[in-house]
C-alpha cells in the first residue's frame, strides 16, 4: 500500500516493477547488474483514482502513459536498485498528487474603462513618438 494523499491509497497489485540494466558508463559492472527500475502503474484499472483524476493524470503523464492506460516510469539515476526504486515511486506519487489537485475555475473578466483609456493613450503617445522620427528633408 502506497499512500499518495489522505484519500488516495494505491494497492501493491496495481504497481509492477521490473529491474533492467542501466545504460551509460560504469565499466563491467553495468553489464552484469540490473540496477535500473521500470515501474508500471495501471492507472485506468486503479480503484483509488476517480475518472477526473485519471483524465488529469493522462494529460500530465503525456508520453509516459501507454494506450492501455498504464504509466511507465524508468529510473536509472542512482547506482543501486533500492534508490532507483524509491525514486520511481516518488516520481509516481508526485505525478498523482499533482493530478489530484483540481484546476481553479477561471472567471472571465474584462478590462475596466479606465484601463482601456490608458492603453489607448499610451498607444497614441507611442505613435506620436514614432511619427517624430521621420526622415529629415533637405528643405528643413
Amino acid at each position: 500500500m502506497i499512500k499518495v494523499t489522505d484519500t488516495i491509497i494505491l494497492d501493491d497489485t496495481e504497481i509492477e516493477e521490473n529491474f533492467i540494466r542501466a545504460t551509460g558508463p560504469g565499466g563491467q559492472k553495468v553489464n552484469k547488474t540490473e540496477s535500473a527500475v521500470q515501474l508500471r502503474f495501471r492507472a485506468r484499472k486503479s480503484k483509488a483514482l476517480s475518472n477526473a483524476i485519471y483524465l488529469r493524470l493522462k494529460t500530465l503523464a503525456g508520453r509516459r502513459m501507454t494506450a492501455d492506460g498504464d504509466i511507465v516510469i524508468t529510473a536509472n539515476t542512482f547506482r543501486t536498485q533500492e534508490q532507483n526504486r524509491k525514486d520511481a515511486q516518488a516520481r509516481l506519487i508526485d505525478l498523482i498528487t499533482e493530478a489530484a489537485i483540481p484546476p481553479k475555475h477561471r472567471r472571465a473578466t474584462k478590462p475596466s474603462k479606465t484601463a482601456r483609456a490608458k492603453r489607448v493613450d499610451a498607444k497614441k503617445k507611442r505613435g506620436e513618438t514614432k511619427k517624430g522620427r521621420g526622415r529629415v528633408s533637405d528643405s528643413e
